[in-house]
């Protein structure tokens, strides 16, 4: 069976093409996930991007914090050359799976966007718990991610509504396509479910600060 990997290292050249047309609620999901590092409340120093991809929040990350120190994540070798590619020589670049142990803290934020829904609930509760562990007291976590609806009525109203704005936000239907069968990797949960997940991994302060149907943007930040 095809894997995550697999469909994203045949896919990495032409990925962000797609992202304007296919997150319909782009701006605003990730600047708001970019926004949120702010609660950190000091200069940034390193961040970390888990299921970076073809860094595409990390260069926004960048541009809003220059004095961060970036390292990318992803367990997809394609997307990281793309992130190279985009993002020069500065930021540590790193191969692994988001199931295996992290790289060693502390870290002023974490962040992911449209990444974390690969895993199973577990092994986002597992994340969210090793996530707040290596996070530095006062560290945000931003986890921008595609989300399921509360009930079956939301969920479905969620995928009508994201196929009719991708289309008129221009995607084709050979895009609209690819989506889907990407999709059927995908293990989406509510925003419900991950506030309450975030706060029994020891984030005491958790919110989705933005949401547009299927789009969320859930933060957590470490007390101290």
């Amino acid at each position: 069976m095809t894997n995550a990997v697999e469909v994203f290292d045949a896919e990495a050249a032409g990925y962000e093409r797609q992202r304007r047309r296919l997150v319909p609620p782009y701006d605003a999901f990730y600047g708001t996930a970019v926004g949120a590092l702010e609660l950190a409340g000091r200069p940034l120093g390193r961040v970390l991007d888990v299921g970076a991809g073809t860094g595409l929040l990390s260069r926004q990350v960048a541009a809003a914090h220059p004095q961060a120190r970036l390292t990318l994540l992803d367990g997809s070798p394609a997307m990281l050359e793309q992130a190279r590619a985009a993002l020069g020589e500065g930021p540590e670049l790193l191969v692994g799976d988001l199931a295996d142990p992290l790289p060693a803290g502390p870290w002023d934020g974490v962040v992911s966007a449209l990444a974390i829904h690969h895993l199973d609930d577990a092994g986002k509760r597992d994340l969210f718990a090793r996530v707040h562990a290596v996070l530095a007291p006062g560290g945000v976590f931003v986890n921008a991610e595609q989300v399921t609806g509360p009930t079956a009525l939301f969920a479905d109203a969620y995928a009508v509504w994201h196929e009719r704005r991708a289309a008129e936000c221009g995607a084709t239907r050979e895009e609209w396509a690819a989506s889907v069968a990407r999709q059927r990797l995908d293990r989406w949960a509510s925003v419900e479910h991950q506030l309450a997940w975030l706060r029994d991994a020891g984030f005491a302060d958790a919110d989705c600060l933005f949401k547009d149907h299927g789009f969320a943007v859930l933060v957590g930040r470490r007390s101290g």
